[in-house]
């Protein structure tokens, strides 16, 4: 067993444990702690507390201390250079005509790394760029290319649902979302009804992905053939969430009729949604 608090550095992000070396750290404190990118200061959000060897990486580093007052001070003061050297960054970007967007910038509680976090749509050579800004803030620069998703999840807003962004409200990480989530939801396949405001497949697509996989094993797909209690008839539109099935009946074709799946027996099973969807929803998914 070992003792660990667990530390977040953004606002919704992943959990690091550390060791508490001898403190008492309660859950809301702010600690500085030494990581891969420098000395960081971060917020406790589980306290101290043992847990098994073979869920940590040992060896864990130790908190340095918690957060006095005049780190807090520190802190917000970092974040009021990171506005300036925003400022900057996007003004020599423009002077290099570099293909790229600026999306959020980072200081290390230290000051001794600066990271410009940016999109694009391809590579991108900012070496001369680096030297620019390595000269204006004396330190070390690194620029680090990230994808739409987290761009969205850095900015944050609203969804289509009227809700702050999942990814900048609560997940922690990202989780594949494909576009046989979608077909298996019965969801329409059009790009804009499907995908957020980042221009992937919506995150909450897997939400209930795992409680539709279940209903499909036990429900007649479209163009299966079932018996039912007014006869054979192929199904021509199935309702997953309620288990209705519209069965056009062998006996009356043109006069379709709904049944229950409980009152009807498979006889041949159909095929899933048509793969004939528009070429765009392969940009979709996050790559």
């Amino acid at each position: 067993m070992q003792e660990i608090i667990g530390v977040r550095f953004k606002t919704v992000g992943k959990v690091y444990y550390f060791s508490p070396g001898g403190l008492h750290v309660e859950a809301g404190e702010y600690v500085i702690v030494e990581t891969s990118r420098g000395v960081e200061i971060g917020l406790t959000v589980i306290p101290n507390k043992e847990i098994e060897d073979d869920q940590v990486v040992s060896p864990l580093k130790e908190v340095i201390r918690i957060a006095t007052p005049e780190d807090l001070k520190h802190a917000e003061e970092n974040r009021e250079k990171e506005k300036k050297a925003f400022r900057i960054c996007e003004e020599k970007i423009a002077q290099h005509k570099l293909d790229m967007k600026l999306v959020d910038v980072e200081y290390t509680f230290d000051e001794n790394k600066i990271l410009f976090y940016f999109t694009s749509d391809g590579r991108v050579d900012f070496r001369e760029l680096v030297k620019e800004l390595a000269s204006v803030f004396r330190t070390r620069i690194e620029l680090r290319q990230i994808g739409v998703r987290d761009e969205a999840k850095m900015k944050g807003g609203l969804g289509v649902c009227g809700r702050p962004f999942c990814c900048s409200s609560f997940l922690n990480e990202f989780q594949p979302v494909s576009i046989k989530m979608a077909k298996e939801q019965y969801l329409s396949l059009n790009p804009v009804k499907i995908s957020g405001t980042c221009g992937r497949l919506m995150c909450c697509l897997k939400y209930e992905h795992e409680a539709y996989e279940q209903l499909i094993r036990t429900t007649p797909r479209v163009g299966a053939l079932v018996e039912t209690p007014a006869g054979p008839g192929t199904v021509s539109e199935v309702s997953l969430l309620t288990g209705n099935l519209t069965v056009n009946l062998q006996k009356s074709p043109d006069t379709p009729r709904q049944f229950h799946k409980s009152e009807v027996r498979l006889i041949r099973d159909g095929s899933n949604r048509s793969s004939g969807e528009d070429p765009a929803l392969k940009n979709l998914e996050d790559k």
